[in-house]
């Protein structure tokens, strides 16, 4: 199984920081974000990873390389100014994700979900990893029903956490080069009931402001 992360996004809320530094390389804990996913991702045993980037793009390439420091492969996607959405990014990147489903994970999150166990999801059309609601996010996103996701009817709900294992089929109809959200498609197939999730209860968290990136750090570093 291949492992994408999503690192093609401005990080306009993270500004004057992302200014000059693509989001996913703000450092938490002595190493940037997106180095968390790739330690983590290679100790689970995964070996091929897809990145996008468009903001600062030269920048993580030259950061990251090719990946052999850590013992894994990285196969670059790069988008044009102003990137192309979630599942638009995703789309342009299928020729390198190959036709098995694969792991998507966002860059810009903290999250201590166990990598291994996106290999017994791969019969899954769309899965998703879902947190309770943050503060920042109260309303949530979808609610779950068991395993099955379903759209958010007035109940409870919970927040996607950027942690999700997708069949290539599952953006089929994504024209390439168009920009696209996930939430579309996600909406369209939900009621289908081909898309599942679960309710993760570790640590998650969506580094979307300069105080929850330095909450994280004085988190992570050493006492």
């Amino acid at each position: 199984m291949k492992a994408m992360i999503l690192a093609a996004g401005r990080g306009e809320r993270m500004r004057p920081l992302t200014d000059h530094t693509p989001k996913p390389l703000l450092v938490a804990g002595g190493k940037p974000l997106i180095v968390w996913h790739i330690e983590r991702l290679a100790a689970a045993g995964f070996r091929e990873l897809v990145i996008n980037h468009a903001h600062l793009g030269e920048k993580l390439e030259a950061a990251l390389g090719d990946g052999r420091q850590w013992g894994i492969h990285i196969d670059w996607s790069p988008e044009p100014p102003g990137a192309l959405e979630t599942a638009g990014g995703i789309a342009k990147a299928l020729p390198l994700l190959g036709d098995d489903p694969f792991l998507v994970v966002n860059g810009d999150i903290w999250c201590d979900w166990n990598f291994q166990r996106a290999r017994s999801l791969a019969d899954r059309q769309a899965h998703l990893v879902m947190m309770d609601n943050p503060a920042h996010h109260a309303g949530g996103d979808f609610s779950l029903n068991g395993e099955q996701l379903c759209l958010a009817d007035g109940g409870p709900t919970l927040t996607y956490c950027g942690i999700g294992i997708f069949a290539p089929a599952f953006f089929a109809d994504v024209p390439r080069g168009a920009a696209m959200k996930l939430r579309p498609l996600l909406d369209a197939a939900i009621p289908r009931g081909i898309v599942t999730g679960e309710r993760h209860t570790g640590r998650w968290v969506d580094v979307g402001t300069p105080e929850r990136l330095a909450a994280l750090d004085r988190e992570l570093s050493p006492q």
